[in-house]
């Protein structure tokens, strides 16, 4: 005997007697598609479909999904629920039972969903998203625990969601550890930002959270990897600078020569007077060897050989250093 649903401006669940030979359809109207259409099933099966669906005609009439009222769902879930234990998985009327099921409880997941809908993610994903959670709820429950199926099955689902953001929203996947720690601090630094009228500190995070500073840091720093900004993004209204990638510093070549300039000046500076002279007229002064034997009055093949046996010493130096 079916449970009595309380008053609604839904059609109320009754009874309906079994049919007198196989080819009666019973009254529970066929489940929602929900894949492509296939090809027609033959004769037989389309019998042993009735056949075995010819046993759920003791199952209450269940009027239109979407006009079901949440009182009356819950109602005609606890019947299905019960059936659903009698029957054996892979059967056609376990399936039935079940799809069911999952179409009269679809209100629980859109409203799970409402819950992010500030995310960037389409609502039509997370609803799909949110539908396999009620479907894993569904072969988890047990009737004989006294809990409500709503109450049980909205943890299920609303983790489902909070998966799905942790696997795909981030765009550097970081470990989970990781992931769960961002949200510990986002939530410590509110408290505190609340209490201390400022924001607050490494070291007080870390002893909100009984946990080391290096840790915080390590937490702020994933922090940066949950959305990323592309180069060519256009800038606000407001902001006179332009794209993210105008912006870049562009490779100083120049730096690569910063250590050899370093290390060269000890040994330049231990150089003889005019050892030195000659390597500032040619390095510096851009003279040729010829300007320089007549600037300090010497042959230029003189200043060829003093050029080279300097410039073989400050070689040397360097060489000894590395």
């Amino acid at each position: 005997m079916s449970p009595r649903l309380d008053a609604s401006p839904t059609r109320k669940a009754t009874s309906t007697p079994p049919p007198d030979h196989i080819d009666t359809e019973p009254h529970i109207p066929a489940p929602r598609a929900t894949a492509a259409p296939h090809a027609a099933p033959s004769a037989e099966e389309t019998a042993e479909e009735l056949t075995d669906l010819a046993d759920l005609s003791d199952l209450p009439e269940i009027p239109p999904y979407d006009e079901v009222a949440p009182q009356d769902a819950r109602a005609l879930s606890k019947t299905l629920f019960a059936r659903l234990e009698t029957l054996e998985e892979g059967t056609h009327e376990y399936a039935y039972v079940r799809n069911t099921l999952v179409e009269l409880n679809l209100a629980l997941v859109k409203f799970a969903a409402s819950r992010f809908r500030s995310r960037s993610e389409p609502m039509e994903d997370i609803i799909q998203v949110g539908t396999i959670g009620l479907i894993k709820a569904i072969d988890r429950f047990e009737l004989s625990r006294g809990v409500e199926f709503p109450t049980f099955a909205m943890p299920t689902i609303v983790g489902e969601i909070k998966r799905f953001f942790r696997d795909t929203s981030w765009s550097v996947r970081v470990p989970r550890r990781l992931q769960e720690l961002r949200l510990d601090l986002a939530k410590a630094g509110d408290v505190l930002a609340q209490e201390l009228d400022r924001a607050p500190t490494v070291g007080e995070l870390a002893e909100r959270l009984d946990i080391s500073k290096d840790e915080v840091v390590e937490g702020m720093a994933a922090s940066n990897a949950y959305t990323a900004s592309s180069l060519d993004a256009q800038p606000e209204e407001d902001d006179s600078e332009g794209a993210l990638a105008d912006r870049i510093g562009y490779e100083d070549h120049g730096l690569e020569g910063i250590e050899y300039v370093e290390s060269l000046k000890p040994l330049i500076a231990s150089l003889p007077a005019r050892d030195r002279k000659i390597l500032s007229l040619r390095f510096v002064a851009n003279m040729t060897q010829s300007e320089i034997g007549e600037e300090l009055g010497i042959s230029q093949m003189h200043v060829s050989r003093l050029l080279s046996r300097t410039l073989g010493r400050l070689r040397k130096g360097l060489t000894v250093e590395e």
